[in-house]
């Protein structure tokens, strides 16, 4: 954990934060104060009374609390429980239901009264919520209040359901969900669409009442809402920023998701810095863009009215550093992202030799390749290197029912044109068309769909990398078991898909493994597939000479994109690369015009790739640097030996 030591670190910080290594840390804290005031309140023989939350970031929270009951006899017999909200309408048995999130992750496996147990009503006639909520109300206020509200915080900035336009007072109510948060939820109801637009929720008023508020957050998606809702203006556009004015609030973050607060983030400008090479880099490049100035049009002066004084002082004179932070930049850019050979490479991000390297380009979804990388991806294959593509997964969730049918309906009639016995196909096509039919909301397809949207993905794929240059050797299908279960909510990760990542590894034996670090996509499963190959790599350093020598080179641009400082190759993509680069995204036709989960970006992916691909040759340009029509980014993966 870190101690907040010093009040000017936390100056631009309207409330009490403490920041986690990690999640699980944070969680076990959490879980540990609320069973303190059970155990308190057991003593004194009354109810604790508690506010919970559901989502993602609780459930270690409530795991935690199981083990206490389970391990260390921690009763919840005097516990009552008020959740913040419901969906509405929603069934209380349905998947996505509240009720069967926290009977899941809690209330299944703890001693609590069924009758103490409080959750919104999703069932309700419209014309009941009203008296409902008021009861709600009424509930609380009869046991004396909250004793402690546990909140989590959408990208939005609600806590409950509490949207932008939320009044500080606002009661227990109905409520219009805002279009980004049912984007965010779209994973768990199979698609936006299917995801209600209403929910009942706890007011903000109703929980600034509880006698102890904690907001918890994980995870660099959460980052850019935190800092405006700690260091931001209070504002109905951020309801998380009316918990400014509790005296009773306190923000539990993890790293990630506090990475954006200026104690972190631009440590310069709240206290002295030891200037690390790394830190020099980034502060010089944060000061540029600050000032929409070339890093060599910097000045002293610049250095000092924006906090970085010691820094001039230290290891000025200003033009020395920014000299050097220009050749550092300078030295990231190559066109030769498998190295050049022949040349000297004591200044360039990749080896020069073997001139000729081997290459893997590890895809999680069919499409991350050429969406990421595309550029590079062709830039490697046309300077001769011996280029393989790996598709992790399947990624069969994220094609239309209808794409499916429209597939199976070509091959019955094509089965019919060539004379061809089509009786099974006609009877597998008619089951399939009655299971879409009554198909439920994020309900899993039968095997045959599965099957059927799986072949399309992979016939996009070895489309766009034959339209790369690859031949179908090289183009590798891994379909890892952790991802083959249909559901949006994926399998654990087993020793089987490290282990065929690991075979797979052994045949080729590369040289360079380019993987996906963008971990913002929706189902989370880059991430997964990143520490897959991580793990892979790591089990055969131990015992394999030639992984010594393999580079891991992550990608992003699917869903997000390095910062400048971060990037340690930059690959320029000429106009006409560019456009070759678009043509192999437009091979994956079931994600054009648009796509199953396409997050919070309204934009197709070819759209996306370029534009992001643009803005990073612009972010050099405007450091000074020479200007490309568009660039491709990378941060290479330090093994710890």
């Amino acid at each position: 954990m870190i101690k907040l030591n010093l009040l000017e670190e936390t100056r631009f910080e309207k409330l009490p934060v403490t920041v986690f290594e990690n999640p699980k840390s944070a969680s076990i804290n959490v879980a540990h104060r609320i069973a303190n005031i059970i155990r308190k309140k057991q003593a004194e023989n009354t109810f604790a009374v508690l506010g919970l939350a559901t989502g993602v970031t609780p459930i270690a929270v409530y795991n935690e609390l199981v083990r206490l009951h389970k391990e260390e006899g921690l009763s919840f017999k005097n516990v009552i429980t008020f959740n913040l909200d419901e969906y509405y309408p929603m069934l209380p048995n349905a998947s996505q239901s509240y009720v069967t999130f926290m009977n899941e992750n809690l209330f299944d496996h703890i001693d609590i009264e069924k009758e103490n147990i409080h959750i919104p009503d999703g069932t309700l006639p419209l014309e009941d919520i009203p008296d409902f909520c008021l009861n709600y109300e009424k509930k609380i206020a009869e046991l004396g209040g909250l004793d402690i509200q546990i909140l989590g915080i959408g990208r939005t900035g609600h806590i409950g359901f509490n949207e932008p336009g939320s009044a500080p007072n606002s009661g227990t109510r109905l409520v219009t969900l805002d279009d980004l948060t049912r984007r965010d939820a779209a994973k768990d109801f199979g698609g936006k669409s299917f995801v209600p637009t209403k929910a009942i929720t706890m007011g903000i008023g109703t929980i600034f009442k509880a006698k102890e508020i904690i907001l918890m957050a994980w995870s660099r998606k959460k980052a850019s809402i935190i800092k405006k809702a700690v260091e931001g203006k209070i504002s109905g556009k951020v309801p998380a920023t009316y918990l400014q004015l509790s005296n009773n609030v306190e923000f539990i973050l993890d790293q990630p998701a506090a990475s954006e607060l200026t104690r972190f983030d631009t440590p310069w400008q709240v206290k002295d810095c030891v200037w690390t090479d790394e830190l020099i880099h980034k502060a010089v490049i944060w000061l540029a863009n600050h000032l929409q100035k070339p890093v060599l049009k910097l000045t002293e002066d610049d250095y000092n009215n924006n906090g970085m004084a010691q820094l001039a002082t230290e290891k000025g004179p200003v033009y020395n550093i920014n000299i050097h932070i220009f050749n550092k930049l300078q030295h990231t850019i190559t066109g030769w992202p498998g190295g050049k050979p022949n040349a000297d490479d004591s200044q360039r991000p990749e080896r020069a030799e073997p001139s000729q390297k081997r290459v893997i380009i590890f895809s999680p979804h069919p499409d991350d390749d050429v969406i990421s990388m595309g550029g590079t991806f062709i830039r490697l294959v046309d300077q001769k290197h011996d280029v393989h593509v790996a598709y992790q997964t399947s990624g069969n969730t994220a094609v239309w029912d209808d794409d499916a049918l429209r597939f199976i309906e070509f091959n019955v009639d094509f089965t019919e044109k060539m004379g061809m016995d089509s009786a099974k196909l006609k009877e597998m096509y008619q089951n399939m068309r009655l299971f879409i039919d009554q198909k439920k909301p994020n309900q899993v397809d039968t095997s045959e769909i599965q099957t059927i949207k799986g072949l399309i993905r992979k016939g996009e794929a070895i489309a766009a990398a034959r339209y790369c240059g690859l031949e179908d050797d090289h183009i590798h299908f891994q379909s890892l078991p952790f991802y083959e279960s249909g559901k949006t909510k994926k399998n654990p990760v087993t020793d089987l898909d490290i282990e065929l990542t690991m075979k797979l590894l052994q045949k080729i034996q590369p040289h360079q493994v380019f993987a996906a670090g963008d971990f913002e996509d929706p189902h989370g499963t880059h991430i997964v597939c990143f520490n897959i190959i991580l793990e892979a790599l790591k089990r055969l350093r131990k015992t394999e000479s030639w992984v010594q020598d393999c580079w891991l080179w992550m990608y992003r641009g699917a869903w997000h994109e390095f910062e400048t400082h971060e990037i340690e190759m930059a690959v320029p993509i000429s106009p006409q690369e560019l456009e070759r680069k678009k043509h192999a995204i437009f091979k994956h036709q079931s994600q054009k015009d648009r796509a199953v989960f396409p997050g919070d970006d309204a934009r197709e992916f070819w759209q996306r790739a370029e534009d992001r691909n643009r803005e990073t040759a612009q972010a050099y340009d405007d450091l000074g640097l020479s200007e490309y029509e568009a660039m491709e980014a990378f941060v290479r993966w330090k093994f710890e030996d």
